[in-house]
């Protein structure tokens, strides 16, 4: 699976359950964290969990299993690493405090339609 295509499942899997403003940022170049970002907005901290929970079963019907997690508790940024593919899934408020697409303003980004 490319890297790219991993990016498309998890934006995918996101938009299910009604995530909006998914964009996907291209790190390749930019950064050996991940080669992509995928950062979306949710209306609540319930609907942060759904979307999070939607990628991971997704993800795992295709026998790939999430390494590390954090913030599910709180929900109100989850992160979700896969790797190569890092999905943020925010509260918009916080989306917009944190504003990651102007901290890795150097990759990127496409904005992900169905």
């Amino acid at each position: 699976m490319t890297d790219s295509n991993m990016a498309e499942l998890v934006a995918a899997a996101a938009s299910d359950k009604k995530a909006w403003d998914i964009v996907i940022l291209d790190l390749e170049g930019v950064s050996l964290i991940a080669d992509n970002f995928v950062i979306c907005s949710a209306n609540s901290t319930t609907q942060v969990q759904a979307i999070a929970d939607n990628i991971e079963e997704k993800l795992e019907e295709l026998g790939i299993k999430v390494l590390h997690k954090e913030g599910y508790r709180e929900a109100r940024w989850i992160l979700l690493d896969y790797g190569e593919c890092i999905a943020h899934i925010f509260v918009d408020d916080d989306r917009r405090f944190y504003n990651l697409e102007q901290l890795w303003g150097d990759a990127k980004s496409y904005t992900y339609t169905e």
